[in-house]
């Protein structure tokens, strides 16, 4: 039976670096896992009782497409508490993660064959979706003297639709202040072209808070997601944040690629909202991890790395011990049990020269994944 010529995304390397690790821990050996941006904790306890008590309490079924409104007001609120800004529950959409995010924006704001500039490197998944959505996705090659993040010459005499952008970035972790994100809205809007950014990270900072985008502007999509900072990735729920005008537009869409999102997760994800000493009890884990990282991976000879502002990674580049990512990566599995990814997820042309490590696991894992490094480089 054929295939569509959409259907040809390239795979999620992650996920084969994944499943070679779970192989490995099959036959019984021990596996450090630095290569899932996941959190190494679950949904706040806050959650899993409300949900508990949801469930005894009725059946759960289909929300309205928009989801529960209740959800939508707590996250609107948020955006009062953490930025001062002043958003309307109506603008707010509740999504099947933030994947369900891109997939409804990318279709709602571009047509078939449309070109979308997005930050090399950056979240493959972004380049896979617009291609299967018959989209072009434009690779931003960022530089290093821009905190790897995309700035408005990189897209200055490109002819595009739309600009994708993360803050803190995966996987580099970088963030943009206000005066960067300010440039490239302006940038984006003077092309007529629509300014998405992704905001998953938001709550994982170090030394400052991140910007969203709706500080500066309402002509904007926002997406973000309970994945990351509240601990709740396998619940599939999400937000994006649209301008006024187009909350219908999205709405039809929503109705009949989704119909909605997990009623049951978001009813755990209005709960997490308000665990929040449970939630910066993660966040200690993360500075404890990253303060070892930025410590122990020079030590072991990864001296180049990109300046983590927040998320749970640190991008290394490798060009000096190598030219095939891929294959070291999976050496560093085999012979020191630590799982780590490739670039080549992140940058196609320049992703065989890096690497990313998370930190998100448990501070235990980060300090004898950083020893294991340290052996295996050591006896290279």
């Amino acid at each position: 039976m054929k295939t569509s010529r959409r259907s040809a995304v390239d795979p999620f390397i992650v996920m084969d670096v994944m499943e070679a690790a779970r192989a490995a821990e099959d036959a019984g050996r021990h596996i450090i896992h630095m290569e899932v941006g996941q959190p190494g904790t679950g949904a706040p306890r806050g959650a899993t009782d409300a949900l508990a008590r949801a469930m005894n309490e009725g059946p759960l079924g289909y929300t309205v497409a928009l989801g529960l409104p209740a959800l939508r007001a707590r996250i609107a609120r948020m955006y009062g508490e953490w930025y001062n800004v002043d958003l309307d529950p109506a603008r707010v959409v509740i999504t099947s993660g933030s994947s369900g995010g891109f997939i409804l924006g990318f279709t709602a704001l571009f047509d078939t064959g449309d070109r979308v500039a997005i930050g090399a490197p950056g979240y493959p998944s972004y380049r896979q979706i617009l291609r299967a959505l018959d989209l072009q996705a434009v690779d931003l090659p960022t530089a290093a003297a821009n905190r790897y993040q995309p700035v408005p010459a990189d897209f200055a005499e490109m002819d595009i639709a739309g600009l994708m952008v993360a803050s803190p970035a995966n996987p580099t972790g970088t963030m943009l202040d206000h005066a960067a994100m300010g440039a490239l809205i302006d940038a984006t809007h003077a092309k007529g072209a629509s300014f998405i950014s992704d905001e998953i990270y938001h709550g994982i900072e170090y030394e400052a808070k991140a910007v969203t985008a709706l500080e500066l502007t309402d002509e904007a999509y926002v997406i973000n997601s309970f994945s990351k900072y509240f601990s709740m990735t396998g619940w599939r729920v999400g937000w994006m944040v649209v301008p006024q005008d187009h909350v219908r537009v999205v709405e039809r869409l929503a109705q009949n690629m989704f119909i909605c999102a997990p009623h049951a997760a978001q009813v755990a994800a209005l709960a997490a909202m308000d665990c929040e000493d449970e939630l910066q009890a993660n966040m200690d884990v993360y500075r404890a991890n990253r303060a070892l990282m930025l410590e122990g991976l020079p030590k072991a000879g990864f001296t180049n790395i990109a300046p983590p502002d927040g998320a749970f990674y640190v991008y290394a580049d490798v060009s000096d011990l190598t030219d095939d990512s891929r294959a070291f990566a999976a050496e560093i599995l085999e012979r020191a049990g630590v799982a780590v990814t490739p670039g080549l997820d992140f940058d196609p042309l320049r992703g065989r020269h890096t690497l990313r490590f998370s930190y998100a696991r448990a501070t235990a894992d980060i300090a004898e994944g950083l020893e294991r490094l340290k052996a295996f480089m050591n006896a290279r």
